[in-house]
């Protein structure tokens, strides 16, 4: 190596902006290099309704968000975890609050003032930003080599920190293409699989027609085994393919696992949660006279609309004529899942390099001065602000680690 050493960070994603933030922190100087016209798409998109940064909670119950994670992960999140996020936000400039759950939002809610303000500080070390630089793979040289609007181009680097992203969403980046890459060197790489996602049901017509796009509120959801089910209570929404939104994404490691083990999962929902099954009983044993079902169901059990339309959908017909039978489908209405939704409309995958192949430090073992961060190693969370926390945890570990590898 001579001269001053140079780093290339491959992804203009909070996990690759974070390699930057470190690596530039240290005198470094660095090239960035984003496939797309502009940094940070999926980003931004989070952050469409409200950019949720993270979860501030004990940092012990924080990380067990995150399934079988590898400790290195752990530890990560543990030294830049929730207060650390906040920290780093005030330090450029962001107000931030906590919701009533917990939840950390920058104060204007929105990712756009985050990301300028992050980029002018990056821009100010000196980082050179590259869009419409597309890696595809590496010379014989170790030269990485770009598809660009003027054709391909090959720049040798003294380090490299990858935080390419998984494969869902490619509209705004994330393909996955780059495993090809990485597996032709001889780098394992897990298989991607949708995670956070909606799921497939086959509906009625009427259900289609009538109630996609109807969020279905105060319920309790569970999957899972007898025994060992995850549960929540966050709403959902009907599709006219499916189910999705937060209520579905938090039961998605669940309903995959099922799917992958028997070909067949479940959703089972409580569309009564705040009555115990011996008051629902009580409730339907008055004599219904002569009210349609629909009309006692609404008065006694306080069932309609897109709640009656479930019930109707998936029990059979003798369990609405008998009252304890009606108790059993209310209390625990199982929805069949035939399928996850593509994996490219899943907020997030698991699969990528796999923890086996890289060090302590994110370095790839075999490949000196090759770094991994973010989403295109095998992990996953739940929505929440876990994720993004996730990311900008492993982008610091991996900068500080190139950081690190260069200086020696």
């Amino acid at each position: 190596m001579t001269g001053s050493p140079r780093a290339a960070v491959i992804g203009a994603g909070p996990a690759g902006l974070m390699a930057a933030d470190m690596l530039s922190e240290r005198g470094i100087h660095v090239d960035v290099f984003e496939a797309m016209p502009s940094v940070g798409r999926k980003f931004l998109m989070a952050g469409k309704s409200g950019l949720n940064v993270s979860k501030v909670e004990p940092i012990d119950d924080f990380v067990e968000r995150y399934p079988s994670a590898d400790d290195r992960l752990i530890q990560q999140l543990k030294t830049f975890g929730p207060v650390a996020v906040r920290d780093w936000m005030h330090g450029l400039g962001i107000d931030s609050f906590v919701g009533p759950t917990g939840r950390l939002f920058p104060k204007g809610m929105k990712a756009s003032p985050l990301l300028r303000a992050w980029l002018r500080r990056l821009g100010e070390r000196g980082v050179q930003l590259h869009t419409r630089h597309d890696w595809t793979g590496w010379q014989a040289d170790g030269a990485l080599i770009f598809e660009t609007g003027e054709g391909p181009t090959a720049i040798m680097f003294d380090a490299v920190v990858f935080a390419c992203g998984g494969a869902s969403w490619s509209r705004l980046g994330a393909t996955g293409a780059w495993a090809n890459a990485f597996m032709a060197r001889g780098v394992a790489c897990e298989p991607f699989a949708a995670s956070n996602c909606g799921f497939l049901v086959d509906w009625s017509d009427r259900m289609k027609t009538d109630f996609a796009g109807v969020p279905v509120k105060a319920v309790k959801a569970s999957a899972g085994l007898p025994g060992a089910q995850s549960e929540t209570r966050a709403e959902f929404v009907i599709t006219d393919r499916g189910v999705e939104s937060g209520g579905v994404y938090a039961l998605s490691a669940e309903l995959q696992a099922a799917l992958k083990n028997y070909g067949e999962a479940t959703l089972f929902l409580d569309l009564a949660p705040d009555v115990s099954a011996d008051d629902l009983m009580m409730r339907l044993s008055r004599a219904r006279g002569k009210q349609t079902l629909s009309s006692y169901l609404r008065k006694t059990a306080r069932l309609s609309g897109v709640k009656l339309a479930l019930l109707y959908e998936f029990a059979d017909a003798d369990d609405l004529e008998d009252a304890a039978s009606l108790v059993t489908v209310i209390k625990d209405l199982q929805v069949p899942i035939r399928a996850a939704a593509p994996i490219d409309e899943a907020i997030s995958t698991t699969g990528g390099v796999a923890w086996s192949e890289l060090d302590a430090t994110m370095m790839v073992r075999g490949a000196p001065g090759v770094f991994c961060a973010g989403e295109m190693v095998d992990w996953d969370a739940p929505t929440g602000g876990y994720l993004i926390t996730a990311c900008l945890a492993m982008g610091r570990a991996a900068g500080l680690g190139a950081a690190a590898w260069l200086k020696r």
